[in-house]
């Protein structure tokens, strides 16, 4: 996996990623910091990234279980460290997953999989953050 991060000058803090899937991701910093606030902040890029990693792996294991899943919706809160390095040091993942008949148990179960075995990005920040999940199911 590759990615290259362009400085976009000397004007302020904003930077333009490109993935090797040849992808942009525009990022900027907080005015305080010498940025404009004209996109997310690098480390919200990296939370919002765990989210749809474990999103995906829970989506996917619902479906090659056969089961109507229609949508899936995670919400991510967190909490950093005060002082440099400033690691997340607790999520807490809210998944509202939309489908027809779904299990708690079953979804459950995919939660706990993508967390413990499948996303490498939350397996990864569970080494500084404490990650806590909650899962709500809509009938539709």
């Amino acid at each position: 996996m590759e990615c290259t991060i362009n400085w976009m000058g000397a004007e302020g803090m904003s930077f333009i990623a490109e993935t090797g899937s040849g992808h942009m991701i525009n990022m900027d910093g907080a005015p305080d910091g010498g940025g404009r606030n004209l996109a997310p902040r690098p480390m919200e890029t990296v939370l919002a990234g765990t989210g749809g990693c474990t999103a995906y792996d829970v989506v996917l294991i619902l479906k090659r279980g056969r089961h109507d899943v229609r949508g899936c919706q995670v919400k991510l809160s967190a909490d950093r460290a005060e002082v440099d390095p400033k690691v997340f040091t607790k999520i807490h993942m809210h998944f509202v997953v939309t489908g027809r008949n779904l299990p708690q148990a079953t979804v459950e179960r995919a939660v706990q999989l993508s967390h413990e075995k499948y996303c490498s990005a939350s397996i990864m920040l569970a080494k500084t953050a404490e990650i806590t999940t909650s899962v709500e199911i809509v009938e539709g």
